[in-house]
């Protein structure tokens, strides 16, 4: 059913689940540092009641949203106009209200999973990927990491068609680029994951403890394992266990907001004030 808006400029995360997310808070903090009168909230959206979400968006009270899983995708049909990067990858995870109540569908995530891998000391030149997952946070990693130069990706998922999809949407007009995919059951997945340089977790598997995509990866001390769960998750463990560099989400998820934020407000965001309120730290390389 539509959220009712206030008299206050509001900005909602839709998605299902949210109540584990630090997008309000983090968001809350930055309007407060800038002196902005507007508010973010999370709203848990059902896949059936997504298209009214998106209706309210419309009033003059909302400056727009955040989208995560698992709407990434099927928001698209519903918005009015895509940025020329989100139209490439087929996934939003920012949209933006006009003035006339038009709803602009943008995505972060690509850029700030970029923005994150740089301040890692990671560079595009000859890497080997090995994404995991095929949902709109995996579309995102693959075309950035494709954009930023590496010429060999391997989609990994459950579901073999999504991830065949996927490669072929990345690899259109790509003719360097060698791409493959890969069902996780299939046991040629075990030497892909021992010879990558970069294994990426775009999974949600990991929110919740003992979770994990790939059980004890076979990777080591020339592998970076980053996990877009922004929290110490099994596969990290087991990764730096292995002698793996392990990273989690966390600068992605300040760096992808901060973007967002300044499409909404028109503004600077304030990264470090967004970590602090997110993860009560300050932040670190």
């Amino acid at each position: 059913m539509p959220i009712e808006s206030t008299m206050t400029p509001e900005i909602i995360l839709i998605g299902d689940p949210v109540s584990h997310s630090r997008s309000p808070a983090m968001h809350n903090a930055a309007l407060a540092a800038l002196g902005i009168a507007a508010h973010y909230r999370a709203v848990q959206t059902t896949a059936a009641e997504l298209p009214d979400r998106i209706t309210a968006l419309r009033q003059p009270t909302f400056l727009g949203a955040n989208v995560t899983l698992p709407h990434k995708e099927a928001v698209i049909p519903l918005l009015d106009e895509l940025e020329p990067t989100a139209a490439r990858i087929g996934a939003v995870n920012t949209i933006v209200r006009q003035p006339d109540g038009r709803l602009i569908g943008a995505n972060t995530d690509a850029p700030g999973l970029l923005a994150d891998l740089a301040a890692a000391g990671w560079t595009a030149t000859r890497q080997e990927v090995v994404i995991l997952g095929a949902s709109g946070a995996a579309r995102a990693a693959a075309f950035a990491l494709v954009d930023a130069g590496v010429t060999s990706l391997w989609i990994v998922n459950r579901n073999l068609m999504r991830a065949v999809d996927l490669v072929a949407a990345v690899a259109a007009n790509q003719p360097a680029l060698q791409a493959r995919a890969l069902a996780l059951s299939d046991p040629v997945v075990a030497e892909v994951v021992a010879n990558c340089t970069l294994l990426i977790n775009a999974t949600a598997l990991g929110w919740r403890d003992g979770e994990i995509p790939l059980p004890d990866p076979p990777v080591g001390p020339h592998c970076l394992v980053y996990d877009m769960v922004y929290r110490e998750t099994a596969l990290l463990r087991a990764a730096a266990a292995r002698g793996a560099r392990a990273r989690d989400g966390r600068g992605m998820l300040v760096e992808q907001g901060a973007l967002a934020f300044e499409r909404w407000t028109g503004r600077s965001a304030p990264r470090a004030i967004m970590w602090q309120a997110a993860f009560g730290e300050e932040p670190k390389p």
